[in-house]
């Protein structure tokens, strides 16, 4: 495999995780909670932006390749399940909405592998509700783990809210991928 720019920043996106997660384990004589928030949620946005770098330099430099394709979403579930468990252990998300994100990830990762390995990797291809359902998620989760409030505007409360529609998106979702790749399973476990 050769690095080429995109799977660089997919490699540092990896990285950031271990990072992020330590930020919540310092000691609160050395960082304070509200400076955590600041810098977990800096790295996490950070995290975001390289992963729509990545994209964009894998077309822009014509630099796609299998590889990318298959662990750049990796990337992205790695980052977004290990915010997830950070705002879970403080508290800030509930334990069956992590539960419906993460087992969400977990499935459909696992049917899009199985599908391209029964030749039919295209009918799992990302759809707008999944690319809207990603989008609140991260934004959810930035505001879960900022935490402050932005002059008037409640960030807990909006965080929390984000987070609900996206779980509700994420359900629909699945249940759009588990219909598409219905025929294909059904056949596979031959179900009448």
């Amino acid at each position: 495999m050769k690095i080429n720019v995109p799977n660089a920043l997919t490699f540092f996106r990896i990285v950031l995780i271990p990072c992020f997660v330590g930020v919540y384990y310092l000691p609160h004589t050395l960082v304070n909670q509200t400076l955590m928030n600041w810098i977990g949620a800096g790295i996490f946005l950070f995290a975001a932006i390289t992963d729509w770098l990545d994209g964009f330099f894998a077309r822009y430099l014509n630099q796609t390749s299998k590889f990318g394709a298959f662990f750049d979403p990796v990337a992205d579930k790695l980052m977004v399940v290990a915010a997830l468990l950070v705002l879970l252990e403080l508290d800030r998300v509930n334990a069956i909405i992590s539960l419906i994100i993460i087992g969400r990830e977990l499935s459909i990762s696992f049917l899009r592998e199985w599908m391209a390995t029964i030749g039919k990797p295209g009918r799992m291809a990302v759809m707008f509700i999944g690319k809207l359902k990603t989008t609140l998620q991260m934004i959810a989760i930035l505001m879960l783990l900022y935490y402050d409030n932005i002059w008037f505007v409640n960030v807990r409360w909006l965080g929390n809210l984000l987070i609900n529609v996206a779980a509700l998106l994420t359900v629909i979702s699945m249940a759009y991928y588990i219909r598409i790749a219905w025929p294909a399973l059904r056949k596979s476990i031959k179900i009448r």
